[in-house]
């Protein structure tokens, strides 16, 4: 009989099941028990209330199984991990960087200085203030209000990239940052000597820059890695990280159908490993043609197949980095995936597709950002 009852718990997944089961295995009991005369009252209803306790017990322990993940999601959780596995917990590089670094390179990350008329910071166009990393503009404004002619992208795990700008015309961060500070429609600083003289001027840096650095350390260079050591902490785990590293609840019924369907519908080709992106260049319109005069990745190796190829960015924190592409013109995150979808693979996403999707995306947020 314990063993039928056992059996009936753990296969069972009506929670009205396990609320009958305890009335039926006391009644059992007591049928069981020997007719004696010399057993007293109170030594039954003792043995009552033990057989009750237990059968209570017996039927928490069931609906504890009951409501463990099902084998759908268990089978989603593994497929995810070995197609994207989860973020690491630093970035490349980052092993070299100490707190007085990181300190310094936050710092110069804020420091409006290094722009031409003291108006911008890198902060500026990419918002760690309330943002994930962008000032959420089609394109950015440079030091003297003029518009760039890119979307800026996120500098939130901005270091896992194979290249920076949608062009990967930076190699990494440190070039990044030097490039971004001279660039005329950007911070648009003449020179690198004018940057170091202003820090030279200054009360705070050259002291900061020996802690960080060594002695007479003040350099575009040295400035330059700073900044990057402050932006490789920029790591920012989601919620899907927890999925793929076995807690189930972490993603939720409509989530975990959009991941599927992000799966089944082809977005890996491009949207791959653990940055969902980030690792690899491709055409904008690979199927169908995006209208841009913009030629990308052309401009940095002017070969012919390089034409309106682009950085894949990473999904990473995508809903809250609108608008979306290279050119800034998509609203909205449901417009772009169904772009995307189109442009990139030849499809019609359905409403309720795209909506799927769209709630999977949201899981790949940082957690501190939501």
């Amino acid at each position: 009989m314990l063993f039928e009852i056992l059996s009936f718990l753990f296969l069972s997944r009506d929670a009205r099941h396990h609320n009958s089961i305890v009335g039926i295995f006391v009644r059992c009991i007591k049928q069981k028990m020997p007719d004696n005369p010399n057993l007293s009252m109170s030594m039954y209803r003792q043995n009552e209330v033990f057989m009750k306790n237990f059968a209570i017990s017996l039927a928490i322990l069931g609906i504890l199984v009951a409501c463990g993940p099902s084998e759908e999601t268990i089978a989603l959780q593994e497929r995810a991990k070995k197609m994207f596995g989860s973020l690491p917990k630093e970035m490349p590089g980052s092993q070299n960087d100490t707190p007085d670094r990181i300190a310094l390179g936050k710092k110069l990350y804020f420091e409006k200085r290094l722009s031409a008329n003291n108006s911008q910071s890198c902060n500026s166009c990419h918002n760690l203030e309330g943002a994930a990393g962008v000032d959420n503009l089609p394109t950015s404004l440079g030091a003297f209000g003029n518009p760039g002619e890119r979307n800026s992208p996120t500098t939130l795990n901005a270091g896992f990239h194979l290249a920076q700008f949608w062009d990967g015309r930076a190699v990494d961060l440190k070039a990044q940052a030097k490039g971004r500070i001279l660039n005329p429609g950007e911070m648009a600083m003449p020179s690198e000597a004018e940057v170091l003289k202003r820090l030279g001027e200054d009360a705070e840096y050259p002291g900061l820059f020996e802690k960080a650095f060594g002695a007479n350390s003040i350099s575009y260079d040295n400035l330059a890695e700073a900044i990057a050591a402050f932006e490789r902490t920029l790591v920012t785990p989601a919620r899907f990280d927890d999925f793929v590293q076995g807690d189930h609840k972490a993603l939720n019924k409509n989530e975990q159908d959009g991941l599927k369907t992000f799966m089944e519908k082809g977005c890996t080709s491009c949207h791959a490993g653990n940055l969902f992106g980030g690792n690899s260049y491709r055409k904008l319109g690979t199927v169908r043609p995006y209208e841009t005069e913009d030629l990308g990745r052309f401009q940095v190796t002017k070969k012919e197949d390089d034409k309106y190829v682009f950085k894949v960015p990473s999904l990473r924190n995508v809903s809250l980095t609108q608008p979306y592409f290279h050119d800034g013109k998509v609203a909205t995150l449901s417009q772009a995936v169904k772009l995307m979808a189109s442009h990139q693979l030849g499809q019609d996403l359905t409403d309720e597709e795209t909506t799927k999707i769209v709630a999977f995306l949201g899981s790949l947020n940082d957690k501190t950002r939501n």
